[in-house]
């Protein structure tokens, strides 16, 4: 007999079926779907744990990583998973909350519930997690519930006077019940809804620095103004100026404006519009790199606005969140304005995704993307908490459309939105000729909140920097507790969003 471990593909799927129908002959309807299986292995394949028996799935272990101080321990199934879509889930979380646990009844006797468990603690020491915590099923109980109170069966199961097979194997591995979770797993009828809140603390955890411990999160916002550069160096030192004095105020983000290096467009103003920002492309790797530098240097999260890139003959508009640990995630706008289309050739991106910092969850999108309200909404459902947006605008009538857009996504959306662009005018530059601007961030609109919803804005059209902190325990009351809570109020049952 051949027993091993590995991490679950969605290839399992079907046989991973199989497994759960016998694992789980009453509950017919409780199967996962191949949809969430992929989901869950994109986001966390290493949290996706299973164990075959000479080659055969027999076992299996799903998991996620959450912010528990976004849920605390009065939760529900649906609440801990974000409704199913495992939003929830973050790698800069402090909990590994186990989703599933099931084993073939055929080979039970060979404690592969144990190994699995075993792996979950191995994982949640090497990712330093603070804990692991789950709401454990009590499927006997429906046999005591005429006579006992779930409390008391509970207690029963842990003085071994009832056996129960879910909650008896989760104390012989070492978690400690919390508390009782009413209405946790609305379909679970053995356990009439009960579940028990388990957990087991790994004593090697060290606090990290710079998590969403700390729910309030400082932005810096650089209201840029354009202005000539004799070369690219003294480009940079206008950055990291920027940079430095965001760092010294201890800013966990800096976001600069779309198309904040255009002045470097200079030299090859004898080029046409295409051919000129074809040339500024070639300078982004570099700028990139340094950008990057810097946000090492000064321990800040920097959003590098958005710079031109070229990549097989196309032409993007590209923006980077440089993190402060020296990772580089990228966003491509996606929406295409018609005078990007004329003058540029320019192309749209096609990925959609929030970025994973040590300040919790953020969207990124370029200028006329806000415009577009379906795409901070996926954002959302993927638990955005702030929604960054470099923009260049050359009127007031395009800035107006950019900032009640964006005033309108942090409504709708339950989130903070921060924008940034460009100010004053850039003669000798074709196609770049004035810019007009104003820095603001944007929240939603309820009692906690600033009654006009502006935690902060700039004085337009002049350089200056915004700093503006944000508390995200404000969103998460708000989500629970608001005078309207639109995300949950949605009619999914009429419609709904798809990224496709």
């Amino acid at each position: 007999m051949q027993i091993d471990a590995r991490n679950l593909s969605v290839e399992d799927h079907e046989e991973l079926v199989k497994t759960m129908k016998r694992a789980y002959p009453t509950m017919s309807d409780y199967i996962w779907p191949k949809k969430s299986i992929e989901k869950l292995t994109k986001i966390f394949p290493q949290g996706q744990i299973c164990i075959t028996v000479d080659g055969k799935l027999a076992a299996v272990a799903l998991s996620i990583i959450v912010n528990y101080d976004d849920f605390g321990d009065d939760h529900t199934y649906k609440d801990i998973t974000g409704n199913y879509s495992f939003s929830t889930h973050t790698n800069s979380g402090n909990v590994l909350y186990g989703i599933e646990v099931f084993v073939d009844p055929e080979y039970r006797e060979l404690r592969l519930g144990r190994r699995l468990y075993d792996l979950r603690k191995e994982l949640c020491e090497q990712l330093n997690l603070r804990a692991i915590v789950l709401g454990g099923r009590i499927p006997h109980y429906h046999k005591y519930s005429d006579e006992l109170s779930a409390r008391d069966y509970i207690r029963k199961v842990r003085d071994k006077e009832i056996y129960d097979p879910v909650l008896s194997f989760q104390l012989s591995n070492n978690f400690l019940p919390i508390k009782v979770l009413k209405k946790y797993l609305l379909e679970d009828e053995s356990s009439k809804e009960n579940a028990v809140l388990l957990q087991w603390n790994n004593i090697y955890y060290s606090k990290q620095p710079n998590t969403m411990q700390d729910s309030v999160i400082r932005l810096g916002l650089v209201q840029w103004q354009m202005r000539q550069f004799k070369d690219i160096h003294a480009f940079y030192e206008q950055v990291e100026f920027f940079v430095n004095v965001m760092g010294d105020y201890k800013a966990d983000f800096v976001l600069f404006p779309e198309l904040f290096n255009t002045p470097l467009l200079a030299p090859f103003n004898h080029l046409s519009e295409r051919d000129s920002m074809i040339e500024l492309a070639k300078l982004t790797d570099d700028i990139r790199t340094k950008i990057s530098e810097l946000a090492i240097s000064y321990n800040v999260n920097i959003i590098s606005g958005s710079m031109p890139f070229y990549d097989d003959n196309d032409l993007y508009n590209i923006s980077y969140m440089m993190h402060r640990d020296g990772r580089i995630d990228e966003y491509r706008k996606i929406h295409i304005t018609p005078n990007e289309k004329k003058y540029y050739g320019m192309k749209g991106g096609s990925e959609i995704k929030v970025f994973d910092t040590d300040c919790g969850k953020v969207g990124l999108v370029i200028c006329y993307d806000v415009e577009f309200p379906e795409l901070p909404r996926i954002l959302a459902d993927q638990g955005m908490k702030i929604l960054f947006v470099p923009y260049l605008t050359d009127t007031q009538n395009a800035y107006m459309r950019v900032r009640h857009c964006a005033a309108a996504r942090a409504i709708e959306n339950e989130c903070y939105v921060a924008i940034a662009g460009c100010v004053g005018n850039l003669p000798g530059v074709n196609n770049m000729d004035i810019q007009f601007g104003q820095a603001a961030v944007f929240t939603p609109s309820d009692f906690a909140f600033p009654s006009n919803a502006v935690k902060g804005e700039a004085t337009p059209n002049t350089e200056m920097t915004l700093i503006v902190d944000v508390d995200l325990n404000l969103l998460k009351d708000l989500h629970h507790n608001g005078s309207v809570q639109i995300l949950k109020d949605r009619r999914t049952d009429l419609y709904e969003i798809n990224y496709k």
